[in-house]
């Protein structure tokens, strides 16, 4: 894959939270126009990753590169500017705004009106309940309908690139299969890259092209999703599928081996 196709890159990234190391050393792609998938337990750097690149946190070393462009320790809103768009964990829209405002805090920096006009009207065909909900303020709505306009309003950005932290955390099977459709329908409508952190991992790996598995702060593993779905260790430890004459071992006395 030539340089061009690639609109991330990470280079040995470290992060820390104080004087904890959170992320050692990691690096991954995302290609232009592909959805790439973070997979780990809870605290294996995930989300980390995410604010490192947005801008949220500095790392330590390591490089970050944004459409060719170095952005390891840039402002975040230098980064906004240059088109990525983060949707954090737990949603966090301004809940005493109303839906509409929410919505265009996410095209604050634009002043093509006609083109926003029309990112308006493209959020409410992938989020219809938005469109009846206009004028009511963000903090009364439902969890799924706050993760809805979450991802509304990052749109409103129109991002060469789409963080996603946790879209489905908290939200019940019928909503988690409806923001993956319209997840799918971005990326394949758009042709927006995106790089999905999500701990469903069976929804992950159909939804994404490309996955890296995180473990306490390394990417243990990466390949394409179909190889990652097909992988034993990715299978029992994150599929939940039991290997043929395991019985009476526990889980979690066995070492992953990452096949």
């Amino acid at each position: 894959m030539s340089t061009s196709d690639i609109i991330l890159k990470l280079s040995n990234i470290e992060s820390y939270y104080g004087p904890i190391m959170a992320i050692r050393g990691i690096s991954l792609e995302v290609p232009r126009g592909q959805i790439v998938t973070l997979l780990g337990a809870n605290g294996a750097g995930k989300t980390t990753v995410l604010k490192t690149i947005s801008g949220i946190l500095d790392p330590q070393k390591g490089s970050i590169e944004f459409l060719g462009k170095p952005i390891q320790r840039m402002e975040a809103d230098r980064i906004v500017r240059l088109g990525l768009s983060h949707v954090p964990e737990g949603r966090e829209v301004f809940p005493f705004l109303s839906v509409r405002e929410n919505l265009m805090m996410g095209a604050y920096l634009r002043k093509d009106r006609d083109g926003v006009a029309q990112d308006l009207e493209r959020v409410y065909g992938y989020f219809p309940r938005l469109r009846e909900r206009l004028g009511q303020p963000a903090g009364q709505l439902s969890g799924g309908e706050q993760q809805m306009l979450a991802i509304g309003r990052a749109l409103m950005n129109r991002p060469t690139l789409l963080l996603l932290d946790e879209p489905s955390l908290g939200l019940s099977p019928i909503l988690v299969k409806e923001i993956f459709t319209i997840i799918r329908r971005v990326n394949e409508e758009q042709g927006m890259s995106i790089l999905l952190v999500e701990q469903n991992a069976k929804i992950a790996l159909e939804t994404a092209h490309y996955g890296y598995v995180l473990e306490i702060g390394r990417v243990v593993m990466n390949d394409t999703c179909e190889r990652l779905m097909n992988s034993p260790d990715i299978q029992e430890f994150y599929l939940g599928a039991k290997e043929a004459g395991a019985r009476g071992e526990r889980r979690w006395k066995k070492k992953k081996t990452w096949r």
